[in-house]
């Protein structure tokens, strides 16, 4: 998922450009400060950070001006600038808590949600009412790896804010990362329905091939990839999701769309690869479940569909070696016992062989006796 491109709150927060000062400065400071404001309005940001940094010249400890230089600087994309002027602006007027808003907003527009998680979590402490604030401190909480918080933070919110999508948006997303997908799927999907998200889309989509509903993954999937296909990472979920019902006609293009856009993806390689290899085009499979293989070195199942391509293709010791080390690591995996018990009558070494045949055995009887596997 990308890391700050599924947030599409409208704060409706409104900034300080169209405040005016509280001490009347200099005719001439003044007409600058005036002139800044009406260029930011029009959205004619470097006009208007030339206008206040003319102003703040004369008159350095104008906080409108540098707080508004800071926003107009955000603005325009130059964010740690503006960084710099807001939190020089909230050195003379700590108690301003739209500077410190002002602040986390920059933070966040830059892409640097540690930070901006802090001035919210600020924000929040000094408005505990402000719903597009606890929004965002949500949204950085997420991004943060507090995802519990962020449940916390929103669930006695929500009454009165189920039709809001922003709303459950975040909140959805929030109880998908905090492992309480079935609450926040369904939330998630709502939105994506009512807005024409691709991300919400698609990261229901992703929660739900987790969770091995492979249906409605293909389905939410498909609906991202026809909203937006420049999503990273979607076509290798789209095909993963129409593997997993059997449908490799349409995974097959899938995955071949993916590595056209970047040819170094590990699952779509692996994925491929293991077609091919079901197919019996051994020389088209090779090369892909190498590539997955160093991409991932020591991927279990890369690891354990190039052996059986070795076995396929006569190359048995090397075969027999990586099977071995599979069942060293996880003696319980049933699918290296199986492979390795053909391997080892190819071998001509039938009591290896038989031994493992008796693995197999006792594995399918403890998974019988485990009964159907719960999610």
């Amino acid at each position: 998922m990308r890391s700050a491109g599924f947030l599409y709150l409208a704060l409706g927060f409104q900034a300080l450009s169209g405040q005016t000062p509280t001490q009347a400065p200099a005719a001439n400071v003044d007409a600058l400060l005036s002139a800044g404001i009406a260029a930011q309005q029009s959205h004619d940001y470097q006009t208007a950070i030339e206008d206040y940094r003319k102003a703040l010249a004369l008159q350095p400890g104008l906080v409108e001006a540098r707080a508004n230089l800071g926003a107009a600087l955000a603005a325009a994309g130059q964010f740690d600038a503006a960084i710099e002027e807001d939190t020089r602006a909230l050195e003379a007027a700590a108690g301003r808590t739209e500077l410190r808003m002002n602040l986390a907003l920059a933070y966040y527009k830059k892409g640097d949600m540690a930070h901006a998680n802090v001035e919210f979590e600020k924000v929040h402490a000094a408005r505990p009412s402000d719903v597009n604030a606890d929004l965002l401190l949500a949204y950085t909480d997420i991004k943060v790896s507090k995802e519990a918080e962020a449940v916390t933070l929103l669930a006695p919110l929500e009454p009165g804010h189920e039709s809001d999508t922003d709303f459950e948006y975040v909140y959805g997303c929030a109880l998908i990362a905090s492992g309480k997908a079935a609450d926040g799927l369904p939330r998630l999907e709502k939105v994506a329905i009512a807005t024409h998200s691709a991300d919400a889309y698609f990261i229901a989509g992703t929660a739900r091939l987790r969770r091995s509903e492979f249906r409605e993954a293909r389905a939410d999937l498909d609906a991202a990839l026809e909203l937006d296909p420049q999503i990273p990472g979607i076509y290798t979920l789209a095909g993963q999701a129409r593997d997993a019902m059997g449908d490799t006609a349409a995974s097959v293009p899938a995955f071949q769309a993916a590595l056209r856009i970047n040819p170094r993806d590990p699952a779509a390689n692996l994925y491929l690869g293991v077609t091919r290899l079901k197919e019996r085009d051994f020389d088209s499979a090779r090369p892909l479940l190498e590539m997955a293989l160093e991409l991932q070195p020591g991927l279990p199942l890369a690891r354990f569909q190039l052996a059986k391509l070795n076995s396929l293709t006569g190359k048995y010791a090397e075969a027999a070696a990586a099977l071995e080390d599979l069942e060293r690591t996880d003696p319980n995996w049933l699918d290296p016992h199986v492979e390795l018990a053909a391997v080892y009558y190819k071998l001509h070494r039938p009591e290896d062989g038989q031994r493992e045949r008796d693995i197999v055995a006792k594995i399918e009887a403890k998974q019988q006796q485990a009964g159907p596997h719960k999610d």
